[in-house]
C-alpha cells in the first residue's frame, strides 16, 4: 500500500533537518512566469523568476538565524535541533497553493504503507506568509492538518474569524486596530474629507471596510474610493491617479501593499499631483524603497514596532562565496546586488565576480538593520513555535530542563500549546488572544526631508490599543505635513460651523458638506459644527451672536425712568393742589360760595382727591405681593370716594332747588347726615367689592414672559379679572349716575350753579376712563402701567379743576362775586 504525490515536488529555497521541521513561506519574488498550456503535456511547475525582494529575503534570512539561536540554547529545547523548509510563494496564489499542499505532505513522490498518509506532513507549524490573500490560501490548506500558521505580515481582519481559520495565528495586529488607529488620527486632526485607495486584495478590501466603518463612526467623509492591483491594465492604474490628481480632498488614505503602492506612486510620478497628505497603512509606509518618491514627503503612517535584534546584522551580512553559490535565491540576489555574475559565460552583459565584494559596503533593503520592525515579527513567529514545542515535549526538574527526543510530536498538540504561550524575547512580549492576535501596539512614523533633502522616515508617536479609549496615541514630536509645509493641511468639504449657526445638509451630498444657517429667533448653539439649536431656558434670551443664553433683561415702570417721574411730579403737583385748595377753602369757610353746596362735601372730597393723586404713585417700582393689593384696591376705593362725593353734592344742588319750591321739605330728607351717610354707603359697597376680591382672587406680582420674548415684564396681575372688572364697573356706575343727575339739574336758577361744574366734570371723567379700557388692554409691558396712571391723573385733574377752579378763581380773583346776594340774584 502506498501513496503518491501526483504533482511535483516544489524544492525549497532554504532547508535544514532537525527533530522538529517549522516551514516557512515568504514572497522572496514578486513576479511569476507563466508557461503556455496546450492540454497534451502535464504542465511545468509554476516559476519565479526574477524581481527578488530583498526585504523578503530578509525575513527569510531571520528565520533561519532565529532557529539557530533556539538550536545553540540551553533553556529552550535543549538537546533538540529544529530544522527548516522555506518555500517563495512569489505573492501568488497558485504558487501559495501549491507550497501548502507541500508543507502538509512533504517532498517524497511516494509514501508507503508504514507512514500515515493523513499524517505524512514533515513540518508541525509554519511562519508565514507576506500577504493576506497567500496567508489565507495556506491556511485553509494546512488548516485541515490542524497545521497551525504563525504570519508575520498578514493583517486582514478577516484571519481572526476562528470559524474558519482555526489554526491561524500572528505577531501582527490586526488592520482591525490599524484602520481604528488611522481614523481616530484623521479625526484627530481634523479632516473629514478624504479620499481613500485601496489594493485589490483581501488585504486591501478587509482593511479598506474596517476603516470606513470606523471614519463613518468618526464623522469622516469619502470623497471617492478606488482600488486596483499591480497588475491591472495601465489604463485602469492611470484612472486611479486622475482621481487623485482632480480631487478636492486634500488628505488620502492609502490601504495599499507595498508592491502595489509602488505602481502607483510610479504613475503619479509622471505628473505628480497637488500636494496631498497621504495617510499610510504598515503595508507601505516604511518601505524604504518608496521614500524616493519626494512628493510624498510628510506622509503620516501606523507602522510595527521599530525593534532591536542582537547578532541578526552580523549574521546576515556573513555569507560566503561557498554559500551564495550553493543556493540559487543567494545567487541572484549576489548578482543583483554587485551587478556581477557568479558562473562563466552566464550573462554577456556582466561581469566576472572577483570575490571582492563586501556586504557591509551594501546599502539595500537586504542590509538594513536599523529599522527592523517586521523582521521582528518573523522572529517572534519562530519562537512562538519553539516555546509551543517546547510545552509539549519538555518538563522542568529542580534544576534543569529535560525533553523527550523520542516522542512522536503531531501538529494538533502545537496547536493547542502555542494558543497558550505567553513569553517575552529581547524585552518585545508574546501572547495570542482568543482569535490568534497580539495585543496592538503601533508607531506612528512621518515622511521628513533630511537637511540633505533625503527622505527619512522619522517616529513621531504611537498607538497602544490595549489604553484607555482617548488615551491610544501619543505625539511627541513635530510633524512634516505635505509639500514639506509645517503646518496642517485642511482638508473638508465644508468649512465648520461657528457658534450661533447650525448645520443644514446640501442634498445629494455625504454629512460633511454642509451649509451654516443661522440659529433662529430665540435659540442658540453653543459649540462649532453644531447640527441643531436649542432655545434658551425661558428666562434666559440669547446674545446678538446666538451662542449664549442671558438672563433677559427685566421692565417695569421704575421712578429713574422719565416716564415715571413725569407722572410721579404731575400726581404730587395734583395731591399739593388739592392740599392748597383745601386750605383756601379752610380759610374762606365762611365765605358763601365755600358753603354752598355743602363744604363738609367739598372737603371730603379734597381730601379724597388727594389720595386719587397719591395712589397712583403705587402703581411705579417693581411690583410686590402687597403694592399690586394696594394698587387696585386704594384706587377704586379713593374713586368711589371721589365719585360719592360729587354724587352728594349734585343730590345737594337738586334736593336745594326743590327746597325752594312752596310746601317743600325736601332738605329734612337729604340734611348733612343723610349726605354723610350715602357717601359711606357708596364707598362702603366698593370696599366690600375690594374686600371679597382679596379674600377670593388677590391680585399678585408676575413674570410676563409672553408680551415680548426678549424681556421680561414684572407687573401685578389682576388675580381676578371679575374682581378688577367689578371695581371699574362700580366706579363707571356712580359716574354716569352722578352725570345724569347733573345734567337734570343744569337749568337750575342759580347764578352760581354747581351742577354745571360737575357735568364737565363727568365728562372728562367718563372720557378718560372709556379711552382707557382700549389703551390699557392693547399697552404693551410697563405702558399698561404708564395709562393706568394716567387715567387716574387725568380724571382726577378733571375732577379737581373743573370743580374747584372756578370757585378758587372767584375767592382769589373776584371776591366781589363772593356773596350770597351775587349767588342768590336770578337775573
Amino acid at each position: 500500500m502506498k501513496c503518491t504525490l501526483q504533482s511535483t515536488p516544489r524544492l525549497p529555497a532554504f532547508s535544514m533537518d532537525g527533530d522538529f521541521v517549522i516551514g516557512g513561506v515568504f514572497s522572496i519574488h514578486y513576479k511569476l512566469h507563466t508557461g503556455t498550456y496546450n492540454y497534451t503535456s502535464k504542465p511545468e511547475i509554476l516559476k519565479c523568476t526574477g524581481s527578488l525582494i530583498a526585504r523578503e529575503l530578509r525575513f527569510s534570512r531571520a528565520m533561519i538565524f532565529a532557529i539557530d539561536e533556539i538550536n545553540n540554547s540551553t533553556t529552550l529545547l535543549p538537546g533538540l535541533k529544529l530544522g527548516y523548509q522555506i518555500y517563495d510563494s512569489c505573492a501568488s496564489v497558485a504558487v501559495a497553493v501549491h507550497v501548502a499542499f507541500q508543507l502538509s505532505n512533504g517532498q517524497d513522490p511516494v509514501f508507503y504503507k508504514d507512514r500515515n498518509c493523513s499524517q505524512s506532513g514533515v513540518v508541525l507549524a509554519a511562519v508565514g506568509d507576506s500577504s493576506s490573500t497567500s496567508s489565507i490560501s495556506v491556511s485553509s490548506i494546512i488548516g485541515s492538518f490542524n497545521i497551525p500558521l504563525v504570519s508575520h505580515f498578514a493583517t486582514c481582519a478577516c484571519l481572526s474569524d476562528k470559524q474558519q481559520y482555526p489554526t491561524f495565528f500572528r505577531t501582527v495586529p490586526s488592520d482591525q486596530f490599524q484602520a481604528d488607529a488611522l481614523a481616530k488620527l484623521v479625526k484627530h486632526f481634523g479632516w473629514t474629507w478624504i479620499g481613500a485607495v485601496r489594493s485589490d486584495s483581501d488585504y486591501g478590501n478587509y482593511g479598506m471596510a474596517s476603516f470606513l466603518n470606523a471614519a463613518q463612526k468618526e464623522g469622516i467623509c469619502v470623497e471617492y474610493s478606488e482600488l486596483f492591483y499591480r497588475t491591472d491594465p495601465h489604463s485602469k492604474i492611470q484612472k486611479v491617479a486622475d482621481v487623485i490628481r482632480r480631487s478636492t480632498a486634500v488628505v488620502v488614505v492609502a490601504f495599499i501593499a507595498s508592491g502595489d503602492m509602488r505602481v502607483l506612486l510610479e504613475e503619479l510620478a509622471r505628473e505628480p499631483p497637488p500636494p496631498r497628505q497621504w495617510m499610510g497603512s504598515e503595508g507601505w509606509i516604511t518601505d524604504p524603497n518608496l521614500l524616493s518618491f519626494s512628493f510624498c514627503a510628510g506622509a503620516i503612517g501606523v507602522a510595527i514596532q521599530q525593534s532591536v535584534i542582537p547578532g541578526l546584522r552580523d549574521f546576515l551580512l556573513d555569507l560566503s562565496s561557498t554559500e551564495v553559490a550553493a543556493s540559487s535565491v543567494l545567487t541572484e540576489f549576489w548578482e543583483e546586488a554587485f551587478n556581477c555574475t557568479l558562473t562563466e559565460n552566464a550573462d554577456p552583459h556582466k561581469n566576472l565576480c572577483d570575490g571582492t565584494e563586501d556586504l557591509k559596503t551594501l546599502k539595500n533593503p537586504y542590509t538594513e538593520t536599523s529599522q527592523l520592525r517586521i523582521t521582528n515579527m518573523v522572529y517572534k513567529a519562530v519562537y512562538a513555535i519553539a516555546h509551543a514545542i517546547h510545552n509539549a515535549v519538555c518538563w522542568k526538574t529542580n534544576f534543569t530542563t529535560q525533553c523527550d527526543t523520542n516522542i512522536r510530536l503531531e501538529s494538533k498538540k502545537v496547536l493547542t500549546e502555542l494558543r497558550n504561550v505567553k513569553f517575552s524575547q529581547n524585552g518585545y512580549p508574546v501572547s495570542f488572544d482568543a482569535n490568534g492576535d497580539p495585543v496592538a501596539f503601533y508607531e506612528l512614523v512621518n515622511w521628513q526631508k533630511s537637511e540633505s533633502g533625503v527622505i527619512e522616515l522619522i517616529k513621531v508617536g504611537y498607538y497602544d490599543a490595549s489604553l484607555q479609549k482617548g488615551q491610544e496615541f501619543q505625539i511627541n514630536k513635530n510633524l512634516t505635513w505635505a509639500g514639506n509645509s509645517t503646518q496642517v493641511p485642511v482638508s473638508v468639504c465644508s468649512k465648520s460651523c461657528s457658534p450661533g449657526t447650525r448645520k443644514v445638509l446640501q442634498k445629494g451630498k455625504p454629512i460633511c458638506c454642509y451649509d451654516c444657517i443661522p440659529c433662529p429667533e430665540g435659540e442658540i448653539s453653543n459649540m462649532t459644527d453644531s447640527p441643531d439649536c436649542f432655545p434658551c431656558p425661558i428666562e434666559f434670551w440669547p446674545n446678538a451672536e446666538r451662542d449664549a443664553c442671558f438672563p433677559k433683561s427685566v421692565e417695569f415702570l421704575s421712578f429713574d425712568e422719565v416716564l415715571a417721574i413725569i407722572l410721579a411730579t404731575f400726581s404730587v403737583i395734583g395731591a399739593c393742589l388739592a392740599i392748597i385748595t383745601a386750605v383756601i377753602f379752610f380759610h374762606h369757610r365762611t365765605t358763601p360760595i365755600v358753603r354752598a353746596n355743602n363744604s363738609e362735601l367739598s372737603f371730603l372730597l379734597l381730601f379724597s382727591l388727594t389720595f386719587c393723586f397719591l395712589c397712583s404713585l403705587t402703581f411705579i417700582g417693581a411690583p410686590s405681593e402687597w403694592s399690586c393689593m394696594l394698587r387696585h384696591t386704594s384706587f377704586g376705593i379713593t374713586f368711589v370716594l371721589c365719585i360719592s362725593c360729587v354724587l352728594g353734592k349734585t343730590v345737594v344742588v337738586l334736593m336745594a332747588f326743590k327746597a325752594t319750591l312752596p310746601g317743600s321739605n325736601a332738605m329734612k330728607w337729604f340734611g348733612p347726615p343723610q349726605q354723610r351717610m350715602t357717601v359711606v354707603f357708596f364707598t362702603f359697597i366698593q370696599v366690600l367689592i375690594c374686600t371679597v376680591w382679596l379674600v377670593l382672587s388677590p391680585p399678585f406680582p408676575m413674570k410676563n414672559l409672553t408680551t415680548y420674548k426678549e424681556k421680561i415684564i414684572l407687573e401685578c396681575a389682576l388675580g381676578s379679572a371679575v374682581g378688577f372688572w367689578a371695581v371699574l364697573g362700580y366706579i363707571g356706575l356712580l359716574a354716569v349716575f352722578c352725570f345724569v343727575l347733573a345734567v337734570l339739574a343744569r337749568k337750575l336758577p342759580d347764578n352760581f350753579n354747581e351742577a354745571k361744574l360737575i357735568i364737565f366734570s363727568m365728562l372728562i371723567f367718563c372720557a378718560v376712563w372709556l379711552t382707557f379700557i382700549p389703551a390699557y388692554v392693547s399697552s404693551p409691558g410697563k405702558f399698561t402701567v404708564a395709562v393706568e396712571i394716567f387715567a387716574i391723573l387725568a380724571s382726577s385733574f378733571g375732577l379737581i379743576l373743573c370743580i374747584f377752579a372756578p370757585k378758587c378763581f372767584i375767592i382769589l380773583f373776584q371776591p366781589k362775586k363772593n356773596s350770597k346776594k351775587y349767588l342768590m340774584n336770578k337775573n
